[in-house]
């Protein structure tokens, strides 16, 4: 048994871990910094994998944010192919195997960013095992292992599922439909997206029919069941009635939890949804231990903690992670939920919380809806974005916006006005006093973000 003295170990070579290994090293150049990887693959971006597939990026290698060799230049090392069995938190040793036996690892401090694992629900006929090496028609999505494998069975396809409408599962639809394939969408829920309300999730699901995407929602998965030659999907929908549905391949991509393991057989504590427990500085119940990514608890600046797994989330808790573990005292101030998604020509997004969110953590909300033109009207090819926002009617706080428009309509840039807003606990009337940019071909004298905050004062007004 090989056993390696290391100064800084971090366990998971994604967002989190490499975000920490940089931060760590750019703070203190002499330390030394080992990641343990599962696979070959640091850096990489599992966010760009719809785009891989769809072949708007030529080529998956291009996902890395940094290549291997880079990394390695910037000093910091790395154990391939290599999988963590055990952390024994009181002795500050990690464990592992590698192709050529056992290995352990002797750290001074350990961050710990193994990200999260699928979320398969246990469809009558299926189990996680049927994703793997043995079955080439079902699949999931999270590793470049799962990618290299769909991206093979995409090529021999021509029917295609996808089970699970969130944000990776209409990217994927809509990378299959650029491939030329036939795709049929199952969804739980009465609509689509279900991180936004129905009426933004209904303007996609649309988008998507016309794209040639079948979209089934309401469906109850009873099973899914491969042969040699095709996957069965048995579903039945609001009415009992059955429905049985043979495809090439399919997609699970119900959602992710997180791969928490590890650390729960070390000791360390958990938090919400089974996430493991961090304080502000990123660091565990257990000594010299940090963690960071889709396995942790993260704070939400409206609701205090939550789990809620995000790349920027992970890139900035990685961040803080590594600038601790150097002992810069440095503090994870929390995120708004700030998402964004592009189905085809569309462009869906949002940030804070949404109406029953909002009412559920105690504010007394009041929501208006604004359809306004990206740029001046009179300019061509002007198009509406819908807006939605929702305030507090006692403080006037602006709590959460969700916006719909077409993609090249800056959509994310309005979004991102909400959430600094937000993050900075900005009323709806501070909107008003916002210097934005204008320019006919671009935005109006009064910006659309400004339009909306202004219907939602009229409403409040009439509402008096």
């Amino acid at each position: 048994m090989t056993v390696k003295n290391e100064q800084l170990l971090i366990i998971g070579g994604s967002d989190a871990g490499i975000s920490a290994a940089i931060q760590a090293k750019e703070s203190e150049p002499t330390l030394q910094v080992k990641i343990i990887l599962a696979d070959e693959y640091p850096n990489l971006s599992i966010c760009g994998f719809p785009y891989a597939a769809s072949r708007e990026v030529p080529d998956w290698h291009s996902l890395s944010h940094r290549g291997l060799k880079e990394l390695e230049a910037l000093g910091i090392e790395f154990d391939l192919n290599t999988l963590v069995s055990s952390i024994d938190a009181e002795n500050h040793l990690v464990s592992g195997v590698r192709s050529n036996g056992a290995v352990t690892y002797k750290y001074n401090k350990l961050i710990v960013a193994t990200g999260a694992i699928p979320k398969v629900d246990a469809f009558q006929g299926f189990s996680f095992n049927d994703t793997q090496e043995n079955n080439s028609k079902i699949h999931v999505l999270h590793t470049m292992s799962d990618y290299l494998s769909l991206d093979t069975a995409l090529n021999q396809a021509k029917n295609t599922a996808i089970i699970g409408a969130g944000y990776i599962g209409v990217e994927m639809a809509e990378a299959m439909v650029r491939r030329k394939l036939n795709v049929t969408l199952y969804q739980r829920s009465n609509e689509i997206l279900s991180t936004v309300e129905n009426e933004f999730g209904s303007m996609a699901h649309q988008e998507l029919t016309q794209n040639r995407v079948t979209v089934l929602t309401d469906r109850t998965i009873l099973s899914v069941v491969s042969s040699a030659t095709s996957v069965k999907i048995k579903s039945t929908d609001l009415g009992n009635i059955t429905d049985d549905r043979s495809f090439d391949t399919v997609l699970i991509v119900t959602g992710v939890q997180p791969n928490t393991q590890l650390l729960e057989a070390a000791g360390a504590k958990t938090g919400v949804a089974g996430a493991i427990s961090v304080d502000e500085f990123m660091h565990t119940t257990l000594p010299d231990i940090w963690a960071a990514g889709d396995l942790v608890e993260t704070d939400h600046r409206l609701l205090g903690k939550t789990y809620l797994p995000l790349g920027t989330t992970a890139h900035k808790q990685g961040r803080i992670a590594g600038l601790n573990v150097v002992g810069q005292r440095c503090r994870f101030r929390g995120i708004v939920g700030t998402q964004v998604i592009r189905a085809f020509n569309l462009v869906i997004a949002r940030t804070g919380l949404l109406p029953k969110e909002a009412e559920n953590a105690g504010f007394s909300t009041l929501s208006s809806t604004s359809t306004v033109f990206d740029h001046n009207s009179y300019f061509p090819n002007a198009s509406k974005i819908t807006i939605k926002l929702t305030a507090d009617k006692e403080s006037r706080l602006l709590l959460g916006a969700q916006l719909i428009g077409n993609y090249g309509s800056e959509i994310a840039k309005r979004n991102d006005i909400f959430a600094t807003a937000i993050f900075n606990k900005m009323t709806i009337n501070d909107l008003d006093d916002l210097d934005l940019s204008y320019s006919p071909p671009i935005a109006s004298p009064w910006d659309p973000v400004q339009q909306a905050a202004q219907d939602w004062e009229a409403v409040f007004d009439k509402s008096k």
